[in-house]
């Protein structure tokens, strides 16, 4: 992994946001479909969606026998996955790689975070048990689907065995080459990303070109492990500077998860 750097900037450029850090919103092959009608909008409608998103919420009460409906583990991509607890009368939710947070309830369906701008809404089944989640946050709707623990635990031991075996995804290091080649360009490769990754790189271009424009010509990169997300995660070489790169690809070989950390 990445030793530890004396950063003098630190900017999470490019990437499909989820809550609390940046990670990579890979696409379930299986759900592909599902995923681009929920997420894939025209700017003005991605605006609105973020508006609401980030407008303060009030807490209601519920019954906390609900709660239980909500328990589970959701899949939202390839090895990311949602795991709903209930304690007491609280609900929390923690995904993969990062720390659990209590979610509070603004209807007996959708849930908020504190610390952050977004939210948990629950599809449910006639009687009442959550078939899925959906993720609002940066004006995408991404929905996650309830697996089984077995499921569950076969996703996270892959992970665990790809973060062991430290070896990249075949091809993320020519596809990190090309990202940034054409950044540098600016020209970027939209075609290769998927749809809510090129959502969310756009209105970032004036800041990814001044990035790069600062870094100069690339020199070099190189492979230094796998993250605790499943990122594959790059040293990049530049002739002003340095990246500390993470990429993540979806199962079709497109870019669907970037994040550029600048270093000195």
């Amino acid at each position: 992994m990445p030793r530890e750097m004396n950063w003098k900037t630190w900017s999470a450029v490019i990437a499909c946001v989820v809550p609390l850090t940046a990670a990579a919103i890979a696409q379930v092959p299986s759900q592909a479909q599902d995923n681009q009608a929920a997420t894939t909008s025209d700017p003005a409608t991605r605006e609105q969606r973020r508006a609401d998103q980030q407008r303060r919420r009030e807490e209601v009460q519920i019954d906390a026998q609900i709660l239980d409906n909500y328990v589970g583990h959701y899949q939202l991509s390839e090895f990311s996955i949602f795991t709903v607890t209930r304690t007491g009368d609280n609900l929390f939710a923690q995904l993969t790689g990062q720390q659990s947070f209590q979610v509070y309830p603004e209807s007996t369906k959708k849930f908020f975070y504190k610390a952050v701008s977004a939210q948990l809404s629950f599809i449910t089944d006639p009687q009442g048990r959550a078939s899925a989640l959906v993720l609002h946050q940066n004006g995408l709707e991404r929905p996650a689907q309830r697996i089984s623990q077995s499921l569950a635990q076969d996703v996270e031991a892959r992970l665990a065995k790809k973060i062991k075996d430290g070896t990249p995804t075949a091809g993320s290091e020519a596809a990190l080459r090309r990202q940034i080649e054409a950044f540098q360009q600016k020209q970027p490769r939209y075609g290769e990303m998927t749809d809510e990754l090129a959502d969310v790189t756009r209105p970032q271009i004036p800041r990814i070109d001044r990035r790069f424009a600062e870094l100069g010509s690339l020199q070099s990169i190189s492979f230094r492990g796998v993250g605790q997300q499943g990122w594959d995660v790059y040293e990049a070489n530049f002739e002003n500077g340095i990246s500390i790169c993470r990429i993540f690809l979806a199962a079709d070989g497109k870019v669907s998860g970037l994040l550029f950390q600048w270093g000195p």
